[in-house]
């Protein structure tokens, strides 16, 4: 019975210096957090307009095989083409207004 006491309390201590441990070992790895997150962001800034003009040519290019897929519906006359219409000018304007609203979001 005094032998389990006795591990509890060397565990019970061994624990506590371990958290002890890691509650104040970080502290000094978040110096250059600000300077690393103020890199971050000028980076990600010069990617922006690349990235923007990107999306939109791939929502332009979304749009040309859309077009092109009703229009193959509608000459071959299936008589619903509205959802096939509402689909793809959607995923388009997704595209197209997405990159504009984020960057007006954050600023860019």
């Amino acid at each position: 019975m005094k032998n389990s006491f006795n591990r509890r309390k060397i565990f019970g201590r061994a624990l506590t210096v371990a958290l002890l441990f890691m509650a104040f070992a970080p502290a000094p790895a978040q110096a250059g957090g600000a300077g690393a997150l103020a890199g971050a962001n000028t980076s990600i800034r010069s990617y922006w307009e690349p990235i923007k003009l990107i999306i939109q040519a791939i929502g332009a290019v979304v749009g040309l095989i859309g077009g092109v897929r009703i229009y193959n519906k509608w000459t071959n006359g299936d008589q619903d083409i509205n959802k096939e219409i509402v689909g793809w000018a959607g995923a388009c304007l997704f595209l197209v207004i997405v990159p504009q609203f984020v960057g007006a979001f954050f600023g860019m």
